[in-house]
């Protein structure tokens, strides 16, 4: 049952379903949306990749939320980045290849857009690492690549045991997630070499990875409605690691529903962390004590993104179906932008016990 379907059988029934948080953002993409990446230093600004075969740059702020640029691509967009040093995002998807595009806020009519390089399958992740100004993309052929955006070239391209579903850099760690429950971890001043791989503790498909702020370990989302959290330290891990359960609701008789966890994304301040499901269920996580802090339901195609801004303040949700269910009409995407206070975020402090 899809979130749409439990909230017109709760009008129905004479109850109010619960509404979305946060505020419509205008212009929308017309078609599924796929990832959403704030800027890491300029807290209003804000990508998102769309089947609609675009990428679109927003501003925001609380008194100008506008569009501000669209970048039209070949093939479906599967996942965006931004540039940490410049004026540049980097957007990848379905026609395999990277591209990066110079933006103006002041001249949105400004544009450059540049081939960096190809896979030989779609590329379905791309991450911008700022400790090396490189940029990394996973893709269906089982490759990982290392690029250079200001020359343009590629640093290489190093085999994976599976497709990568997903991949995320803090420092100079990289996490690559693929199919088969594979999790690879690399320093990405070496490639060539893999520091550590794990078989994932989660039992199915993994669906998102992101990495801790302070670069102690990662968090995983499944298919199969749990999240994982896992360290690099293997010590660490063995004492720490656990998963649970999340994203999950009652159907119609009674029978339990389970729900794919779309995203994740970490909140760069408390350290605490974002999980959008298919369940149109937005959760906020305290990792260390375990603790769910806040629960945002009522987004009716369910939630295919989650995105922090760099200072906290604002989280986007993207309100969008993600096809569990085959094709079938459903209500427009939308992104919302929630602000976010510090009580919804920071972590409980545990009481003293006597």
């Amino acid at each position: 049952m899809t979130t749409h379907q439990q909230q017109q059988q709760q009008h129905h029934a004479g109850q109010q379903p619960p509404q979305p948080q946060g505020t419509l953002l205008s212009d929308p993409p017309t078609d599924g949306i796929s990832s959403l990446d704030f800027h890491p230093s300029h807290p209003s600004l804000l990508l998102v990749a769309s089947w609609d075969k675009t990428t679109r740059l927003y501003d925001v702020d609380a008194n100008t939320t506008h569009l501000l640029q669209t970048f039209t691509n070949p093939a479906p967009v599967l996942d965006v980045a931004f540039s940490s040093h410049h004026n540049t995002l980097f957007s990848a998807g379905l026609d395999a290849k990277l591209r990066s595009s110079d933006y103006s806020v002041e001249s949105p009519s400004t544009t450059t857009t540049n081939v960096i390089g190809s896979h030989d399958e779609p590329i379905r992740c791309v991450q911008y690492a700022t400790q090396t100004s490189q940029v990394i993309t996973g893709s269906w052929d089982m490759t990982v690549g290392l690029w250079d955006p200001r020359q343009n070239t590629s640093l290489g391209k190093f085999k994976q045991p599976a497709k990568v579903f997903s991949l995320d850099v803090v420092d100079y760690s990289l996490v690559v997630a693929m199919a088969g429950r594979s999790i690879y971890i690399y320093d990405i001043r070496n490639m060539k070499e893999t520091m550590q791989r794990r078989e994932s503790t989660l039992k199915f498909m993994t669906r998102s990875v992101k990495c801790m702020p302070d670069a102690k370990g990662f968090v995983t989302a499944s298919i199969e409605g749990r999240v994982a959290v896992n360290y690099f330290d293997p010590e660490v891990e063995r004492e720490k690691k656990y998963a649970f359960k999340c994203h999950r609701g009652v159907g119609e008789n009674g029978q339990e529903m389970i729900y794919p966890v779309n995203s994740l994304s970490f909140h760069p301040v408390y350290g605490t962390f974002a999980s959008g499901g298919a369940d149109g269920v937005v959760n906020i996580w305290d990792s260390t004590n375990r603790k769910r802090l806040k629960q945002y339901p009522g987004y009716v195609n369910g939630v295919a993104a989650v995105s922090f801004n760099c200072d906290g303040r604002y989280l986007a949700v993207a309100d969008s179906y993600t096809y569990e269910q085959g094709p079938k009409s459903h209500p427009p995407d939308n992104i919302y932008i929630k602000r976010m206070s510090d009580t919804e975020c920071r972590p409980k402090t545990k009481q003293p016990t006597s």
